[in-house]
């Protein structure tokens, strides 16, 4: 394969949408290359602008302003990083002869909870949680009644867990319309899930191109309102269970098809497991690859785009902790105790311009060659180092 430099006539360009701190690292590993990398978000200086070689702000909704972008400056390849996107616009850029990853139909699929379940369960026979859709308020009751308490709510289309909740009792049902209703994304239907008593919830980072598919050591997490804090690999898993597990990732990813990493989210109970959600990209659970791989998962993720070996090698266990700003500020300020930067443990800013509530500022990860619970126990201190 023939490699180029940035901003030349003969450059390899590739495009993102969405410019966040997963896109951030995969334009990292993109420059390593010499790769010429486009950042595009919908607001100015997004963590992968300032490490890009250009960077545009656009709705990223509209689809004349994505598809204006994507024939200014036809890349490569364009990275859908986010689900808030105009999908029409991808669907015509692939029909012009461009390459979206995986492709759009993946993208259109796995943005939308609707598609994605259905796709899952019904076109591929996965086994997965009962679920109902509903688009009133008065459906989500029949529906809450019929899949029973507890139940999961959701938008059919939202990120990093925004607008999803449990609902214990008919009680919770008004607050989880209002949370879901007010969700980034599109929030005009809903998902009622059956709630699986599961053991526990891993990600699978499956990574697939015309090499063939590898899978990374299985990802544990710890999630609040359906957005992680802790993750940790590997997950100590039965060799069943993860026998499972690689085989739900392989049919789903196949059945969607194209090049990339991706992020499949399972609930395994004992020896069964259970499709939960994919992503067709770089995971935020995954972040604890920068720490536990030769080739993270953003490397991987780069390497199937380009069409380039996939192998790695696992150094040990490791753990990440994400860090939530408690603050709503335009002048980001963290504090982090240097004593967090060791041998083992680092953190990595993300360099967001602006906080809120909630919002994931820094990630702070360490290493343990031999395990993965010693590393999360030591994630858990080293995230109670950082303030603002």
């Amino acid at each position: 394969m023939k490699f180029t430099a940035p901003l030349k006539s003969n450059s390899i360009k590739i495009m993102l949408l969405g410019s966040g701190e997963l896109g951030k690292e995969v334009v990292i590993e993109a420059q390593r290359l010499g790769v010429e990398t486009v950042a595009v978000d919908s607001y100015a200086n997004a963590p992968a602008h300032l490490v890009a070689n250009k960077a545009y702000t656009i709705n990223m909704k509209n689809k004349a302003e994505v598809l204006d972008t994507i024939r200014r400056e036809k890349p490569d390849f364009i990275l859908p990083e986010v689900e808030a996107i105009s999908i029409e616009a991808l669907f015509e850029a692939e029909k012009e002869g461009f390459h979206v990853i995986p492709n759009a139909e993946a993208v259109n699929k796995t943005m939308n909870r609707k598609n994605i379940r259905v796709f899952a369960c019904e076109e591929l026979g996965l086994s997965a949680s009962g679920y109902k859709f509903v688009t009133t308020f008065e459906g989500l009751e029949a529906a809450a009644k019929q899949i029973g308490f507890p139940c999961v709510i959701k938008p059919v289309m939202s990120s990093s867990g925004h607008g999803q909740s449990v609902a214990k009792s008919e009680a919770d049902l008004e607050s989880s319309w209002e949370l879901a209703k007010e969700a980034r994304g599109d929030a005009s239907e809903l998902i009622v899930e059956e709630f699986i008593s599961f053991d526990y919830e891993i990600t699978l980072l499956t990574v697939r191109n015309e090499t063939g598919t590898t899978f990374c050591e299985p990802i544990g997490h710890i999630q609040k309102d359906g957005d992680y804090i802790f993750s940790w690999q590997p997950m100590e898993m039965s060799d069943l269970a993860k026998e499972r597990a690689t085989q739900i990732a392989k049919k789903i990813t196949d059945g969607l098809g194209g090049r990339g990493l991706f992020g499949v989210e399972l609930f395994v109970k004992g020896d069964e497991v259970y499709f939960s959600e994919v992503s067709p990209r770089p995971h935020d659970t995954g972040m604890v690859t920068l720490i536990t791989q030769s080739q993270s998962e953003f490397a991987l993720h780069l390497r199937a785009v380009l069409g380039l070996p996939l192998d790695f090698i696992t150094y040990g266990a490791g753990a990440s902790a994400a860090y939530k700003s408690t603050t709503d500020t335009f002048t980001p300020e963290l504090n982090i105790d240097p004593s967090i930067f060791t041998t083992n443990s680092y953190v990595r800013v993300f360099g967001k311009p602006q906080t809120h509530e909630g919002r994931r500022m820094a990630v702070a990860l360490t290493f343990d060659k031999d395990s993965s619970q010693v590393a999360l126990d030591n994630a858990k201190k080293l995230i109670s180092k950082i303030s603002e």
